[in-house]
C-alpha cells in the first residue's frame, strides 16, 4: 500500500542538507544531491519521487521517518485474539461490547478458565480447561487464525474496527512484525484513573517511534498488538512460561530476529484503570519481577540505567549537590559531545541541542533508576554517606514534586504518595525476580564511552 511519510521528532539537516541526524536513537545518513531533494520534499510533504525507497526504506527501518499509510488494510485479512479472564458480570458485559464493537471481524475470544462462565452469541469462544496465563491464551488463539493479520486486544480496552484496520495499515505498509497504538486511561472520575492518566505504564507518550531496547520506546504492551501471523508464529508467539512480560519478550525476539516493531501514538485506545490503589502497585510489582525474567532472556535489555560516561558523571554530581563539581563536568560533557560529532556538518544550534537532550535525558533516567531498581542499596548507603541520601531524596522526591505542579491532580497529597510507592513498588519486584532467579544482571547499568545520542 502507498503511503506518506514525514520526519521523526528528531530530525538534523546539516548546513548543506546532504547529512541527516534522526531518529533515536540517533542515525547518521550521508546522502546525495537527489537524496536531499528526497529529503526536503519529507519536510515539505511533498510526493516522493519515484526511486525513493531506497533511501526512505532506511529512514523508516531507523525510525528516522514515519509512514502514513493512505489506505485501510482490509477488514478480510484481519481476525482478533481476544484473551478472557472474567471475574465479574460487569466484566463480562464490557467483554460483549467489546466484540460486537469488532463484529465485522473474526473474533476469537479466549477463555482463560475464567470462574464465570464465558458464553458469547457472537464471535469463537475457546475454553481452556486449566488457568494458563495471557501468553498461553493469545497463543492458544493464534492457532486457530486463518488471515494473514491478526489484532491481541485484552478485554479491558475499547477499540473501533476503524482505530484497528487504521493500525493494521501500518503492518500492511512496510516491513513491519507487529505494530501499537497509544493506550491511554478512560476516564472513570477515580483516583486510580486521574493517576493511570498520567502516569500508566501502557502510555508510551505521543511520540512515534521504532521500538528498540533501551531507546525512546523500548517495548510496546499487548493490550493491543496487531501482527502478521508469519512473523508471530515463526517465533512460536508469546513465551507461555511467563505470566508478565510476555508481551515484551515478544517484541524483543521479533527485533532480535531482524523484525520492524512500530509504535503509532496516532491511534488511541482507552484502558481501564486498576479498581483500586493496591491492585495498582500489585501490577507494578509483577512488571517488576519480569524485568529479571526478561533479562534471562534478553542481556541487558532490561537494564534499569543505560547512558554515556561523559552524561553520567555531570548528572550524578548533581543529584549528589556537588554544584561546583557539576557546573565543570557539565561544560566538559557539552565539549565530548561537540568534539565527537565535529566531523558532522551541523548546526551549532542542532549540536547543542543534541547535547542538552541529552544531558537531560541522562538525569532524568539516573533518578528514575535510584527510585525504582536501586532504592534498597541507596536506602542502605544513606545510612553513613549524606550524599547517598541526597541523591535517593532527591530522586524520590524532585520528579513527584514535578509531577504534581505540572499535573496539578485532584489529590495532590494522594498523587505523592502513590507516586512514590509506585515506583517502590516495582523497584521490590526486580529485587524478588533477581533472587528468584539468582541474577543480579537485571539491577546493573550499562554505560558506554561512544557518542552518545539523544533519546
Amino acid at each position: 500500500m502507498s503511503a506518506h511519510i514525514v520526519p521523526d521528532s528528531q530530525w538534523f539537516r546539516t548546513r548543506d542538507g546532504k547529512g541527516l541526524m534522526a531518529g533515536s536513537p540517533l542515525h547518521y545518513f550521508s546522502v546525495s544531491d537527489a537524496g536531499a531533494r528526497i529529503l526536503d520534499a519529507i519536510e515539505r510533504g511533498d510526493t516522493l519521487a519515484s526511486g525513493h525507497e531506497a533511501l526512505t526504506d532506511r529512514l523508516l527501518a531507523t525510525g528516522a521517518a514515519h509512514p502514513r499509510p493512505t489506505v485501510s488494510a482490509s477488514v478480510k485479512n484481519i481476525s482478533v485474539v481476544i484473551p478472557a479472564y472474567i471475574t465479574s458480570l460487569h466484566a463480562l458485559d464490557h467483554l460483549l461490547l467489546l466484540v460486537q464493537s469488532l463484529a465485522e471481524f473474526a473474533v476469537i475470544v479466549v477463555d482463560d478458565c475464567s470462574p464465570i462462565d464465558v458464553r458469547l452469541d457472537v464471535g469463537t469462544v475457546i475454553h481452556l480447561d486449566v488457568n494458563s496465563g495471557p501468553g498461553a491464551a493469545r497463543n492458544a488463539g493464534l492457532a486457530q487464525v486463518t488471515t494473514p493479520l491478526v489484532a491481541f486486544v485484552d478485554t479491558d480496552v475499547s477499540i473501533d474496527s476503524k482505530q484497528l484496520a487504521e493500525l493494521a495499515s501500518y503492518v500492511s505498509t512496510e516491513k513491519v512484525a507487529v505494530v501499537a497504538p497509544r493506550i491511554v486511561t478512560s476516564n472513570e472520575k477515580t483516583f486510580t484513573s486521574e493517576y493511570e492518566s498520567f502516569h500508566s505504564p501502557l502510555d508510551l507518550g505521543n511520540t512515534e517511534a521504532v521500538v528498540r531496547p533501551m531507546s525512546r520506546v523500548s517495548y510496546v504492551p499487548s493490550a493491543v498488538l496487531v501482527g502478521r501471523v508469519d512473523s508471530l508464529r515463526k517465533l512460536n508467539g508469546f513465551n507461555e512460561g511467563m505470566r508478565s512480560g510476555e508481551d515484551v519478550d515478544l517484541v524483543w525476539r521479533l527485533i532480535e530476529s531482524g523484525e520492524l516493531c512500530r509504535y503509532v501514538p496516532l491511534v488511541q485506545c482507552a484502558h481501564r484503570p486498576r479498581p483500586s490503589i493496591l491492585a495498582l502497585l500489585k501490577q507494578r510489582y509483577s512488571y517488576g519481577i519480569s524485568a529479571a525474567q526478561l533479562d534471562q532472556q534478553h542481556p541487558r535489555s532490561a537494564s534499569p540505567f543505560r547512558a554515556n560516561l561523559f552524561f553520567t558523571l555531570p548528572a550524578i554530581a548533581i543529584l549528589m549537590g556537588y554544584l561546583f563539581l557539576a557546573v565543570p563536568l557539565v561544560l566538559l560533557s557539552a565539549i565530548y559531545v561537540l568534539w565527537s560529532l565535529r566531523s558532522l556538518p551541523l548546526p551549532l544550534r542542532s549540536k547543542v541541542k543534541i547535547t542538552g537532550t541529552g544531558l537531560r535525558s541522562t538525569l532524568r533516567l539516573l533518578a528514575q533508576a535510584i527510585h525504582r531498581a536501586w532504592w534498597p542499596l541507596f536506602l542502605i548507603a544513606s545510612i553513613p554517606f549524606i550524599r547517598v541520601a541526597a541523591m535517593l531524596t532527591f530522586s524520590v522526591l524532585v520528579p513527584p514534586c514535578i509531577g504534581l505542579l505540572r499535573k496539578k491532580p485532584q489529590f495532590p497529597v494522594r498523587y505523592l504518595v502513590v507516586r512514590i510507592l509506585d515506583n517502590f513498588a516495582y523497584g521490590v519486584g526486580v529485587w524478588v525476580g533477581a533472587w528468584r532467579t539468582r541474577s543480579a544482571r537485571c539491577l546493573l547499568p550499562v554505560i558506554t564511552v561512544r557518542r552518545s545520542s539523544a533519546q
